[in-house]
């Protein structure tokens, strides 16, 4: 950065323009059904995309667009909601994934080659995930839990899931297509 350099002129953006890049917290539109593990006991939750398009398998809900419609070049900011017991089933993404619990403890669990561990992260410390684990990230303790999520990558794809979620969702009228969207049936 060249401190000799001046400022640029102010922009002719509005007040109008701006609030269209404000994410109220409040306000924002998510859905509990996103994923094809959704219906199954322990996961219950709300995915909200807030900029960027994520790694969301229903592509047929206006909820799960982004809140703040704007172009967001290779990321997707998004949040969880759930109550306590609930999260998601063991998956891995294609791309990393930072993972920051706002309010409640969190805990993540993912495998590795010795098997099945676990770190708990209190509200405002992050996790950074690289790609390809398998993490299932269940709540502790009470009181609903809010995690910010950041996705990395140009192409975030989709969600990979074991076998076992596959059959466990089928079972809920839940699957996916080829493409790897959500089919409720």
């Amino acid at each position: 950065m060249d401190l000799t350099e001046s400022m640029p002129e102010p922009s002719s953006t509005t007040l109008e323009a701006m609030m269209k890049c404000v994410a109220r917290f409040a306000e924002l539109r998510g859905s509990e059904e996103a994923f094809v593990d959704s219906r199954l006991p322990g996961c219950r939750r709300r995915k909200i995309n807030i900029v960027g398009s994520g790694v969301t398998e229903r592509t047929d809900l206006p909820d799960l667009a982004p809140n703040i419609a704007l172009p967001a070049h290779g990321f997707n900011l998004g949040m969880i909601q759930c109550d306590p017991g609930n999260g998601t089933t063991l998956h891995r993404h294609r791309t990393e994934e930072v993972f920051m619990p706002l309010v409640g403890p969190w805990a993540v669990t993912f495998m590795t080659a010795q098997g099945q561990k676990e770190i708990v992260l209190q509200p405002l410390r992050y996790h950074p995930r690289p790609g390809r684990r398998l993490p299932r990230l269940p709540l502790r303790r009470r009181g609903p839990r809010h995690a910010l999520t950041l996705i990395g990558g140009p192409d975030p794809g989709k969600v990979e899931w074991t076998p076992e979620v596959y059959d466990a969702a089928a079972k809920t009228g839940l699957s996916r297509d080829a493409a790897g969207n959500l089919r409720v049936g």
